[in-house]
This record gives C-alpha cells, sequence and structure tokens, in this order.
C-alpha cells in the first residue's frame, strides 16, 4: 500500500451562457453517474465506481485523508479542495466550514454524511445545518465523495455549497492499535479490530478516546470517547451493512474574546472572558446499508436511527445586556432523527448508448427539544424560548443519463422536496404549522476524453431550509410582545459551473472549473438570539484550480487554489460585501514514502482576509498555516510518528468577527473585532502496531 494520495478523481464542469440562459428560466444540472468508462481508482460504500459529472466533483480516498496531519478530526475535511475549517470555541462544538465563498458558520449549504446518515441538523439549537463531526473514526474512513453545486438530483437539503458524503471501510485488512501524546496535555487512544464470522461477514470493532487541555489559560479538559461496531457482508453493489456508533464529549471552551481585552492587557493571547463556558454533547445511531444487483439494475437503500444531545453555555458580549449577571446564555437541542434513502438505477441501451435512469426516495423525520436560557456560571437564570418541535420531509429524485458516444455525455435530473412541521413553544404566539415544497431541475454535459481533456458542462436550481421556528414565530422572544416577520421555511439557490479536467502530463491530474452561485436570500435561524434575521439575495463568481500529481511510487504533490468574489445583489447603503465570506483560500501538501520506511507529509493552508461588515472597512486577517510530519514503518507493523501544528508558530486567528460587546467595568457598549487564536506550535508523537 503507497503512501500518499491514493483514489482522487477531479472533475472539471461549467457552463456556457446560452446554458446559463436556459437554466436561469428553468432550470436543470448534471448528476453522479453510473456509466462505465472514466478511470476511479476507489469505491465507496453505496456508490459504484463512475466517472465524475462536473469540474468540482471528486473522490478522496481515507487513506489520502489520513496522509495529511491535522490537528482534529473537523480539519482532515480539508482535503477537501477549496474548504477551510476551523474552531471558534471548544472542541466539542461543530466546526465552522467555509467554501465557495460561503462563511457556512456550522454547516448550513455544506452537507456532510457518514455511512448514509446526515450530519447536518435542522431547527437546530446553535444554528441551522449543525454539523458536528467530532463523532468520525478517521480509521474507519474508506472515502469521502465531494460534489459541490446544487447540479446533483441525488442531493438536497443544505448541498448547495457543497456536499460530503463519507464512507466507512467494508474491510479492515489488518488490526491496529496506536497511542498518541503531545503538547497541552493532550493524549489519544485509538484500536480497530475485525474478524470473520461464519457466515462469511466481517465484524468490525473500533475505539478513541481522547483528552485534551489546549494551550488556553483556562483549559479545555476535553473529554471524549467514541466507539463503533459494525458489521459487513458481500460488497458494495451486492451486500449489507449494519453500524451502531456512540459518542460523548464534555469540554470548557474559550470562545472569541474581544480584541481591545487582549490589547489592554486584561487577557492573554489565550485568554479567557467567561471561563464557565463550555458544554456537553452524545450522539448514538444505528444504520444498515444495503444494495442489490441483478438483471433489472441495482436497488440501493439506506435507513438510520440517531438520538443526539447538546448543550452549550456561550458568552459572545459579556455584559452587553446584563451589566450584573453577564450575558452568558445556554442552548440545548435534543432529538431523535430517522430516515430512509432509497433508490434503483435501470441500466439498457438507448439505441447503441448506454443508458442509466436512477430513481430515488429521500424520508426523514426530526423529533426536537430545543432551548434557549440566560444563564450565570451555568446556572439557570430564565427561559428565552423554549420549544418542542416535529418536523419531516420527503424528497423524490430522478435522473438520466445517456453515453452517447465515447466523447459525448448527457445527464438531466429532476428533484422534489416537501417539508412539513409543527412547533410548540413556551410563547403560544410562536407555536404552529408550516410547510413548503420545493421543485428543482437540473442538468449536465461532459465533452471528452479528447486528447485526455474532458469538459464539462454543469447547472442546477437547489435550496436549503431555514429553521422551522422562523417560520411560525410572531413575536420576539425575549419581549413577547414585539412582532417579528415569519421567514420561508425553503430558500432557492441556483448555480452553474463550465470547466476542463487534463491528464496529459503522465501522473498529473489538472482541472479549472468556473462558478457562479446564486441565493434568493440568506436568511439564517439566529441561535444566539432566538430570532431569525433575513439577509438580502447574493452572487457568487469563482474559479478553482486543482492539481494531483503523483509524480512517482513514493512521492505525491497537490496544489489547490480558489478565488470567489461574493457580493449581495440588492442596493443598499450599508455596502455589498457579505460579512465572512472568503475570497481566496490555497493549500499545498507534500506526501512521500513508502509501506516500509521513512514517510513523511507536508501540508500549508492560505486563508485570505474576510470583510467582517458590509461596507469593508474592518477585514480579518489572513492565515498562512504549515502542519508537517515525519515519521517511520518498521517490517513488523510498528509505526512511530510525530507530528507538528503550525510548524512556524503563526500568530493570527481561526475566526474573526465585528460586533458590538461590552466588558466588565466598560459604561458602554463597543464595536469591536472579536478573535479566536491559532493554537501555538504544537508536537504529538505517536505509536501505532498492525497485526
Amino acid at each position: 500500500m503507497q503512501v500518499g494520495r491514493i483514489g482522487r478523481v477531479v472533475g472539471v464542469s461549467a457552463v456556457v451562457p446560452v446554458v446559463i440562459g436556459a437554466l436561469w428560466s428553468d432550470g436543470a444540472a448534471a448528476q453522479y453517474v453510473d456509466l462505465p468508462a472514466i478511470e476511479v481508482t476507489d469505491k465507496s460504500e453505496g456508490r459504484a465506481s463512475a466517472p465524475a459529472a462536473a469540474a468540482s466533483e471528486v473522490t478522496i480516498s481515507g487513506e489520502e485523508m489520513r496522509d495529511i496531519p491535522a490537528a482534529r478530526v473537523g480539519e482532515m475535511l480539508e482535503v477537501v479542495p477549496g474548504l477551510v475549517v476551523t474552531q471558534h470555541s471548544g472542541e466539542g462544538k461543530a466546526n465552522q466550514y467555509f467554501l465557495r465563498g460561503y462563511n457556512l458558520d456550522h454547516g448550513t449549504d455544506l452537507a456532510i454524511w457518514v455511512d448514509g446518515m446526515p450530519v447536518n441538523m435542522r431547527t437546530h439549537g446553535h444554528g441551522q445545518g449543525y454539523a458536528d463531526i467530532n463523532f468520525m473514526l478517521p480509521e474507519l474512513v474508506q472515502s469521502l465523495n465531494v460534489r459541490k453545486g446544487p447540479y446533483y438530483a441525488e442531493e438536497g437539503d443544505f448541498s448547495s455549497a457543497g456536499a460530503v458524503h463519507i464512507d466507512y471501510l467494508r474491510n479492515v485488512p489488518k488490526n491496529m492499535a496506536e497511542g498518541t501524546v503531545g503538547s497541552f496535555g493532550y493524549a489519544r487512544g485509538v484500536s480497530v479490530l475485525s474478524t470473520k464470522t461464519d457466515q462469511g461477514g466481517t465484524l468490525i470493532a473500533a475505539g478513541e478516546g481522547i483528552v485534551y487541555d489546549g494551550p488556553w489559560d483556562v483549559p479545555d479538559r476535553v473529554r471524549k470517547l467514541n466507539g463503533v461496531v459494525r458489521y459487513v457482508e458481500g460488497t458494495a453493489e451486492d451486500g449489507f451493512s449494519l453500524t451502531g456508533m456512540a459518542y460523548r464529549n464534555r469540554w470548557t471552551s474559550t470562545d472569541q474574546v474581544a480584541q481591545r481585552a487582549i490589547d489592554q492587557g486584561l487577557i492573554g493571547r489565550y485568554g479567557s472572558l467567561d471561563p464557565t463556558d463550555g458544554g456537553e454533547a452524545s450522539r448514538y445511531s444505528i444504520s444498515s446499508r444495503w444494495a442489490q444487483t441483478n438483471a433489472l439494475g441495482t436497488t440501493r437503500v439506506d435507513a438510520f436511527a440517531i438520538h443526539s444531545n447538546l448543550t452549550l453555555f456561550n458568552n459572545f458580549t459579556y455584559f452587553l445586556d446584563d451589566p450584573v449577571n453577564g450575558d452568558q446564555f445556554s442552548q440545548t437541542d435534543k432529538r431523535t432523527v430517522l430516515g430512509v434513502n432509497a433508490s434503483h438505477a435501470f441500466k439498457y441501451n438507448t439505441g447503441d448508448a448506454p443508458t442509466v435512469t436512477r430513481i430515488g426516495l429521500q424520508t426523514r423525520y426530526d423529533d426536537i427539544q430545543v432551548g434557549l436560557f440566560n444563564t450565570v456560571e451555568r446556572r439557570y437564570l430564565s427561559t428565552t424560548r423554549a420549544d418542542a418541535v416535529k418536523e419531516g420531509s420527503i424528497g423524490l429524485w430522478a435522473d438520466h443519463s445517456v453515453q452517447w458516444t465515447e466523447w459525448l455525455r448527457t445527464t438531466v435530473g429532476l428533484r422534489r422536496d416537501w417539508f412539513s412541521g409543527s412547533v410548540d413553544s413556551d410563547t403560544p404566539a410562536n407555536s404552529g404549522d408550516a410547510s413548503d415544497a420545493i421543485t428543482s431541475p437540473k442538468a449536465g454535459l461532459v465533452l471528452g476524453p479528447l486528447f485526455k481533456t474532458e469538459f464539462f458542462l454543469n447547472g442546477g436550481y437547489g435550496f436549503h431550509s431555514n429553521d422551522i421556528r422562523g417560520a411560525t414565530i410572531t413575536v420576539d422572544p425575549i419581549d413577547k410582545t414585539t412582532p417579528v416577520d415569519r421567514v420561508p421555511l425553503l430558500v432557492r439557490t441556483k448555480g452553474a459551473e463550465i470547466g476542463v479536467r487534463n491528464k496529459s502530463i503522465d501522473g498529473l491530474t489538472s482541472s479549472v472549473a468556473l462558478f457562479v452561485l446564486d441565493q434568493d436570500s440568506e436568511l439564517l435561524f439566529v441561535g444566539d438570539a432566538g430570532t431569525t434575521e433575513a439577509s438580502r439575495p447574493s452572487r457568487r463568481v469563482g474559479v478553482e484550480w486543482t492539481n494531483d500529481y503523483r509524480v512517482n511510487r513514493w512521492l505525491t504533490l497537490d496544489l489547490d487554489l480558489a478565488y470567489t468574489h461574493a457580493r449581495f445583489t440588492d442596493a443598499d447603503p450599508a455596502g455589498n460585501f457579505i460579512p465572512g465570506a472568503p475570497a481566496w483560500v490555497a493549500s499545498a501538501a507534500i506526501n512521500l514514502g513508502y509501506e516500509t520506511g521513512w514517510f513523511g507529509a507536508l501540508k500549508a493552508r492560505y486563508f485570505g482576509p474576510r470583510p467582517l461588515i458590509e461596507d469593508d472597512s474592518v477585514r480579518s486577517l489572513a492565515s498562512f498555516l504549515v502542519n508537517a510530519r515525519l515519521g517511520y514503518r518498521f517490517d513488523n507493523g510498528i509505526k512511530v510518528q510525530l507530528d507538528a501544528y503550525n510548524l512556524f508558530n503563526a500568530k493570527t486567528n481561526q475566526i474573526e468577527y465585528y460586533y458590538e460587546s461590552r466588558l466588565a467595568g466598560e459604561t458602554a457598549a463597543i464595536y469591536d473585532r472579536h478573535v479566536h487564536a491559532v493554537e501555538p506550535l504544537a508536537v504529538r508523537l505517536s505509536v501505532a502496531a498492525n497485526w
């Protein structure tokens, strides 16, 4: 097994003006097709090997993901080209994601799936689309299937900017155990064991435990336990898997702090303005995946049940609202999620042209208890709002792909989604029912390969859901009397791409994709306040350049560069810049080594400055971070590895915001930059055994 990038397949997609015009009037887009031919070296659970349908589509192996040094599990998703993953709070909270000119907060417009289960949580206590990936076990990841843009009939809610499907291994060639110790009180133990059963299946058991304090003046005191038991039979095309997962975590967090508190010497760079912030999270799930292939085609069914709990304590404004007790608040989210995703692919010929027609059904039901409370040092003071929510959705989709010639492939698709639910609020005026439906056409075209080059054309309509509480609200949940406007339950997006992928140089896959993405309104439920804010319509136009170069058996190079021009599209004296929207993102990685002997990796990531307010008069700092790895694999299965994070000890920030707050002793509110520092240089030593 070679060290380095294995199984990454990059697509290139696009749209010409005449097609964009047609799509904007009555849209359509591309789809992940199940046709023969273009090289793919990694198969994933529940998905057949298939050619890329868009410039931005890519399959990344789990080995490639694990080969890149990353300080936390969420950052491992940065193998997705153009994706930046940060953290503005404790290690148990969902990460902050940035992609295609979006500050995606904790997940809105980036759909993440693990083992066929949705990670994004709708109508969530902290934020719409909250996607906590801390339960993912990296050692079990087989592949990441990445799609960007609303061009795929199979992708629904939260997927307008992108979707990442993370599939777990069906087979573990060797058992493994690993221990890691490092800077700032970090320790991790992980083990993966597997055995064949008498029935011919494979039983996999894996678990990890993590403790971590971090560099913060108030230690994080992370205590994380994570376990997976998985039974697998057959293949991804004709087989079955049953997976149980359990995850618990608790932590103390140093949230973003006011820059003036650091400048005035009230706290240090790693100081806290409320040492009682933090939280607890748990997630338990069971999921099954079944597939059967016969003369009639391939049928797949995923079913899942998830139960999760989250309690957060945060204080972002300190003494702005309550000069006596402070502004700490608690957000709670307790839910059970049930769902089934089913599809069938019919394979036949249209004349002499291979054809695949797929139909699918996606269902989901959330039973939610969600609350927002005023607290002091984690003690309850009063209730801002408490709601019992029931929310369900059904999505029907179909696509039709034809390989007309060796160099021409087309796909058309259509999706229809229905959302409905009810809110039972502690403020009766905010109770009620809400429902909505939306239709999303898609279309795409692929030309090539011609002289080792493919051209892609894609376009389509998509959407994201809003917190259903915003669709039933009538009065401010704080004062219970001020009228508040309701917002739509579903928000339309539409996008298109044009691009090219080239393999003229042996071992090098290079692609360029130009995209445009419009959103009717960047509507978000503000979990920190308990209200929904309707922002303005927006447009993002950007370009992505992706390069994957397998130089030889022991050396792999990668370079990804993305630029996005993100603006509000309506006129407003405040300005048309979108706060938090990144323009430039770049990353480069080097991997080297054989199956045994010395190996190493170097990963650099540039995250450009972002506007923090609409007129761009306040901007964030840029960051340039480098992680490194050096290790040795012995012939007897022992591995020793040393990782260094923030190798050059850059003093910059993970995240920045600009808003109003008041520190203890201040007589008035002050608008200020609020920052969460990048952790300083840290090293971790790992020793692993495989047998």
